[in-house]
């Protein structure tokens, strides 16, 4: 969020940047969305609603699951919350103890330590190797038997847009219950995947706790909305969290999200993906030609990690220069990476393709 600021002040003094620091999506609403806010608006006042959402709305991402994974669950283990930054935090208080240690895969994203540290839960960094694909499999989650009581996974991952197929998840699915560790799995980059669907952990265990969000295959960024799904015998303590912690989710954005489940909406959505994905192979190339290395998989989510050029300076130099010369913000490794990230970038191909596409020949220019 600093380099966004920084590039906001750039920008508000008149600079001509290319935004690929920040994955947002920023489509207009759907019709059917705006329509159902506008109806809701109209009928009367916003008030409290549930603790863990409106029925229909927990019914309907039953029902996503049932669609995209063939997997049925039962709407009283979804848990609907404000963002899926509540949904984290609800998902660690509900499954660590304080002093528990939780593995997590490096680079990745820098709100899990964060909120593990913040709730008194040690993070364990796990390294994943660029010759990997950047990926977190049974034979890391294994390794940490005796060191850790849970383990995070992201599946697509942010910064690597990396992804595990069905096999995959069910091996970690059987490590993790090997060595005796409760599973988080983060799905909020599902619908966004480009040359293969993303799976579910779900399609292999119960036990494990899903975390997802309509802020990016839905772009519903701002409303902060998301969802969490938990085994059956932790809903009614994630209940009373929830309760505590926020009353309910926000009513307004259920309606939005509600309607963004409607398959009229997930049309629009899907010709987005197909537009990201147009954006991710140009913006490839473009690093390819620039003199990036070690560049991630980007099979899914909407972002590109790699090391930046090796006659470059570390990667914060190396971003702000990029920025204020070259005109194009991305994100420097190291809010990834603290160890490892001074030589590499994050790069989101979220944007509007004219601007993504304009950013890919900016880096090519530019050295």
């Amino acid at each position: 969020m600093d380099v966004m600021q920084a590039a906001n002040a750039l920008a508000a003094r008149g600079h001509d940047l290319v935004r690929l620091e920040i994955g947002q999506p920023l489509d207009p609403l759907p019709d059917c969305v705006a329509r159902a806010v506008s109806a809701a608006l109209r009928a009367g006042p916003i008030g409290y609603t549930e603790a863990l959402g409106v029925p229909a709305l927990k019914a309907a991402i039953a029902g996503l699951y049932r669609r995209r994974h063939g997997v049925e669950l039962d709407p009283a283990r979804v848990a609907v919350t404000a963002g899926s930054s509540a949904g984290f935090v609800l998902a660690f208080l509900a499954a660590f103890e304080a002093g528990a240690r939780v593995g997590l895969g490096v680079p990745g994203y820098p709100a899990y330590p964060a909120i593990l540290s913040a709730l008194g839960i040690t993070p364990v960094p796990v390294p994943l190797a660029p010759a990997g694909g950047y990926r977190l499999g049974a034979e890391e989650v294994a390794g940490l038997a005796g060191r850790a009581e849970g383990v995070v996974i992201a599946n697509p991952s942010n910064p690597t847009g990396t992804l595990i197929d069905g096999p995959g998840l069910g091996a970690i699915a059987r490590a993790a219950r090997g060595a005796g560790l409760a599973l988080v799995v983060d799905e909020i980059y599902h619908g966004l995947t480009y040359d293969a669907p993303a799976h579910s952990i779900l399609e292999q265990t119960h036990e494990a706790i899903v975390v997802s969000s309509f802020s990016k295959y839905q772009g519903l960024t701002g409303w902060r909305i998301g969802w969490a799904i938990f085994p059956e015998r932790m809903i009614r303590a994630v209940e009373c969290l929830a309760q505590s912690l926020y009353i309910s989710p926000p009513g307004l954005s259920q309606v939005a999200a509600l309607a963004a489940l409607a398959p009229e909406a997930e049309a629009e959505f899907d010709e987005r993906v197909r537009r990201f994905r147009a954006s991710r192979d140009l913006l490839l190339e473009a690093l390819r030609h620039a003199g990036f290395t070690e560049i991630s998989p980007a099979e899914g989510a909407f972002y590109i990690y790699a090391r930046i050029p090796e006659e470059a300076e570390d990667a914060g130099a190396f971003a702000q220069r990029l920025m204020e010369e070259g005109g194009v913000a991305v994100t420097p490794g190291a809010d990834f990476d603290p160890v490892r990230g001074s030589r590499t970038v994050r790069l989101s191909y979220a944007g509007p393709p004219e601007r993504v596409a304009e950013g890919a020949r900016r880096l090519m220019r530019w050295r």
